[in-house]
């Protein structure tokens, strides 16, 4: 019997993508059963399609996929598998804690990604080869989730994605391009984000990123 899965992203191109590979790597094997695109969306198609697997992406308006598993129904048998763009320590931990098996980056190949749905249906937890690292590391106490989590805490969405492109080398007028805001919002962000996190520089920016293993 094939595995039923909703595909949960808030872009529609590569969600639409992801199906088409599924369908053409997992014939047989995986069912695509629903689809949405923001959290409220992801909710209601979760209850209504009862899937096996959710691949959920991480930042997804309306409250991210953290918020789409807490909402999900209780003693569903539904699982989650996180399919995102992010590699970031805060992100891999926070998803994982927030009760998803398993979490793949979106470099994943079709039949990679069917294999992953497969294994999370059954009950295993799967991971990219990089972020198990971040899991084990996070469990063995060498990260200090509380401390990431309430730093973290502490900055908007935006500014978490301002801090990481900053502490990654971008200058000012590359992070504007890149979120397509003005130079003026970044260096506005940037302030907060110094401010917030009591640092004083991008040196120290960086540092404090490196450490967390946030980039």
């Amino acid at each position: 019997m094939s595995v039923k899965v909703v595909v949960v992203d808030d872009h529609g191109m590569f969600r639409r993508g992801v199906m088409a590979e599924l369908a053409a790597s997992g014939a047989g094997v995986v069912d695509v059963v629903g689809e949405a695109e923001d959290v409220d969306t992801a909710v209601s198609t979760i209850a209504s399609a009862a899937p096996d697997v959710v691949l959920l992406d991480v930042h997804l308006p309306g409250g991210g996929g953290v918020e789409v598993m807490r909402r999900g129904a209780p003693g569903a048998d539904t699982r989650y598998l996180a399919l995102s763009v992010s590699d970031a320590a805060e992100d891999v931990i926070g998803t994982i804690r927030g009760g998803a098996r398993g979490y793949v980056t979106k470099t994943i190949t079709g039949p990679e990604l069917v294999d992953a749905i497969t294994r999370v249906s059954e009950g295993d937890a799967v991971f990219s080869p990089r972020l198990a690292g971040f899991v084990l590391d996070a469990f063995a106490g060498s990260i200090d989730v509380a401390d990431v989590d309430e730093d973290l805490d502490r900055l908007t969405e935006r500014e978490r994605e301002v801090m990481r492109l900053i502490a990654r080398g971008y200058s000012y007028k590359e992070v504007a391009k890149e979120l397509f805001i003005s130079i003026k919002t970044v260096e506005t962000h940037m302030s907060s984000v110094l401010r917030k996190l009591q640092l004083s520089s991008r040196h120290e920016l960086t540092r404090w990123a490196s450490d967390r293993r946030l980039l």
